[in-house]
């Protein structure tokens, strides 16, 4: 079994989204926003008893509370299973692996079949 990978990440700050191409075939496009809602470090979760491989679905749903917060300064790769993120506010403890990514983009997927 071949690990799906990205092949391609691209960050549109005008646009306020990340794009990556899976070596699957599969694009998917972040928004910032979620990104931020959905960030796996231990502070966002609530310690690390929360953390988990899979985003929390209620990342839908959570108000952020400054502009700033979903600002993208910069992208790192982290080894070749992760990215850390920082974003304008100072954040950046979240390193997104390979997994948590696709998991969000099939919640994404299923978050726009239920039309909201």
């Amino acid at each position: 079994m071949t690990e799906t990978i990205p092949t391609s990440i691209t960050a549109n700050r005008a646009q306020a989204r990340l794009t990556i191409e899976w070596s699957s075939g599969r694009v998917a496009s972040y928004p910032f926003e979620l990104l931020r809602n959905a960030c796996p470090c231990a502070q966002c979760r609530g310690g690390h008893e929360n953390m988990k491989p899979e985003p929390d679905p209620g990342v839908f749903i959570i108000p952020l509370m400054s502009a700033n917060a979903t600002r993208l300064v910069g992208i790192e790769a982290v080894g070749n299973y992760a990215i850390n993120v920082e974003w304008e506010d100072g954040h950046k403890y979240g390193i997104y692996n390979w997994h948590y990514l696709l998991a969000l983009a099939d919640e994404m997927d299923k978050h726009a079949a239920k039309g909201k």
